[in-house]
């Protein structure tokens, strides 16, 4: 299967972890700002990351129109969430979930989520993440 993570940051947080993450599943790596929706969809996985912005809500400006335009051309692609913040509780996670299911997104896991850097990784966490990428 092919994988492909998408993601946008801002502090280089979440690019930690895209990157992370690429190595782990042998994925391309590429920034919102460098994606194309229709080469995007020629994955069978496709990881997005996000960090918590504002209000605890994605990006408004590159990332949130992406993710809206890929979640209405999507073909039971397998939908991964990853992101990092730096305060609050994971709001934005749970409300971009929630988004992806009511937009009947095939997601295949719980949202990766990391306060700060990916030194902050829980590792359980992340292993279970990485292994249901990894599974067929």
């Amino acid at each position: 299967m092919k994988s492909i993570v998408v993601y946008w940051s801002m502090t280089g947080n979440t690019e930690g972890i895209a990157n992370l993450i690429g190595v782990d599943c042998d994925a391309n790596v590429l920034s919102v700002s460098e994606a194309n929706v229709d080469e995007v969809l020629s994955y069978d996985n496709i990881i997005l990351g996000c960090p918590a912005m504002g209000a605890e809500v994605l990006e408004e400006e590159e990332f949130q129109p992406f993710y809206d335009e890929l979640s209405t051309k999507l073909n039971n692609q397998r939908i991964f969430l990853f992101g990092s913040y730096g305060w609050g509780d994971g709001e934005w996670m749970r409300n971009w979930e929630e988004d992806a299911k009511n937009k009947g997104l095939n997601l295949q896991a719980e949202g990766l989520i990391v306060n700060g850097d990916s030194s902050s990784i829980d590792q359980e966490k992340y292993e279970g993440f990485i292994n249901a990428i990894k599974e067929n």
